[in-house]
């Protein structure tokens, strides 16, 4: 990681950022301010949405909309879920529509307005909220990081892996500071403010992104592959009609006048769709007959991976909702004569990604120095094992915490720690790996495509909790212990097949 910061001597004496295109700081600052704002509102939401009244003994603030914890974690599962499936549209749209700089412009006021939605105190405004923060985040996602890319227009620019470090970076500082900032004062003071410090921070970033545009690559500004009259006309015609189905479709449901059966009725479609949709489109890839038989097969390598994402991120995306109704509950969180709220819990991740990321790094390095780095798919193994080791782990304080006792708030931190381990053997090996093993014809849009194993794994959880299943009591975390160990068993066992498919992909 030092290496990535160290000032790098800029061609023709342009002005950098730490020996990077200035460009670069505008990118930085961007998705620091969006992913403050989305972390801070998802430390928040659970809780927000488990809260009722106010409670006098506890002192606690109320003033949520007094879900059940099944409901809340279904609602979670199915937001984070529509963030990453919207990042596949999001992409189509910076290449087809607007160009990668104007659709990050669009969703950074959509975000802002969705966090704004969010500030006022009525239900229905929260849902609103949560759909455009969802839209925004999926269409800022996936062309953000393209823009980086564009400002080293020549792809042996050495300096290229150094920016994507800093980036990275911006993407761990932001979500490590949200919890203490809008998390605090949103559980401590009021939900809603909260919410509306999380729309303040992405208007900054929005601001900075607007006056430091200037500074980024024209390319941004291109639209690769336009549509053509017929295909927009096309495009038009079929969203209207989707919107208006589904407008007459959820009205016809309301006119029931029972909100939690509409709110069910709005759920069960999205996560159908968020587990049908990357099945459709691996599918749609795996049968092009334009990819050569090579690509076919590493397209095959590449749904073992796909698979193992999905199951991790169902486990680990549990952060902020299993544990964070854990740790709201059960754990006590004084230190020293002062309760930390609860969703400072959440900063941990970041934290332990910005002190353990360089130690990887160096780790991997330093093993293939000498021959010995794992491949792709022990690593993937590896992951796998340790989340599902982690909730193992979770039982423990589970098992302990009966009844008016509480745990210690050091079972979590571990957990966490344990989360992050597995995060970094998968989630950089894996963005990696897709862009090595992508068919050419894709390789714009496959990345779009890993990040649709987040949306698979959530969507699970999240028609789990609609079924009725308790996914915060020991039984379910149990079950998907033993799921993401014996998956890690059975990915490691066919390791050689694999890697058979993916031929010199290491």
């Amino acid at each position: 990681m030092a290496s990535s910061l160290t000032k790098v001597p800029a061609p023709h004496g342009e002005k950098t950022f730490f020996g990077h295109p200035r460009g670069l700081a505008t990118l930085f600052m961007t998705e620091m301010w969006e992913r403050f704002s989305y972390y801070g509102m998802r430390a928040l939401l659970v809780l927000y949405l488990v809260s009722g009244g106010a409670d006098a003994a506890t002192g606690s603030q109320g003033g949520g909309l007094a879900y059940t914890a099944a409901t809340a974690t279904a609602i979670y599962s199915v937001y984070v879920a529509m963030v990453y499936l919207m990042a596949l549209p999001g992409g189509w749209i910076g290449d087809r529509v607007w160009g990668a700089r104007k659709t990050v412009a669009i969703a950074s006021a959509v975000i802002v307005a969705g966090h704004l939605c969010l500030a006022v105190p009525t239900s229905a405004m929260f849902f609103v909220g949560l759909v455009l923060v969802a839209i925004g985040s999926g269409l800022l996602k996936a062309n953000i990081s393209t823009m980086v890319g564009q400002l080293y227009s020549d792809p042996k620019d050495p300096r290229r892996d150094g920016g994507f470090t800093i980036f990275y970076m911006g993407i761990n500082l932001g979500a490590f500071a949200a919890p203490f900032v809008i998390g605090v004062l949103g559980e401590t003071v009021n939900w809603h403010l909260g919410f509306g410090l999380a729309a303040v921070g992405m208007a900054l970033g929005a601001v900075q992104f607007l006056i430091g545009s200037r500074h980024l690559s024209q390319e941004s500004n291109r639209v690769p592959n336009p549509l053509t009259a017929r295909e927009r006309n096309g495009v038009l015609v079929k969203s209207l009609a989707v919107v208006a189905a589904a407008a007459v479709f959820y009205l016809l449901v309301g006119l029931t006048g029972v909100f939690r059966l509409t709110l069910n009725w709005a759920l069960i479609p999205i996560t159908v769709a968020g587990l049908l949709i990357p099945v459709a489109v691996l599918a749609r890839i795996k049968r092009d007959k334009d990819l050569s038989n090579e690509e076919q097969t590493k397209m095959t390598a590449f749904i073992w991976f796909f698979v193992a994402a999905a199951i991790f991120w169902m486990i680990f995306d549990q952060g902020a909702s299993t544990l964070s109704l854990f740790g709201d509950a059960k754990t006590s969180r004084d230190i020293f004569g002062w309760e930390m709220p609860n969703t400072l819990f959440q900063s941990l991740n970041p934290a332990f990604v910005m002190l353990l990321a360089p130690v990887f790094a160096a780790l991997w390095l330093a093993l293939a120095r000498r021959n010995r780095e794992p491949s792709t798919i022990v690593k993937f193994s590896v992951a796998l094992l340790v989340a599902g080791v982690s909730f193992f782990v979770f039982l423990i304080p589970m098992g302990t915490a009966t009844g008016d006792t509480k745990v210690t708030l050091w079972w979590l931190v571990l957990i966490f720690l344990m989360h992050t381990v597995a995060e970094l053997c998968l989630s950089p090996v894996g963005l990696s790996l897709t862009t090595k093993m992508a068919p050419a014809k894709y390789a714009s849009q496959m990345m779009g495509v890993f990040f649709l194993a987040v949306t698979a794994g959530d969507s699970v959880t999240g028609m789990l909790a609609i079924a009725g299943v308790d996914l915060n009591g020991q039984g379910m975390v149990a079950v998907e212990a033993v799921a993401a160990v014996v998956a890690a068993f059975a990915i490691y066992a066919s390791r050689k097949k694999v890697q058979s498919l993916m031929g010199e992909v290491r």
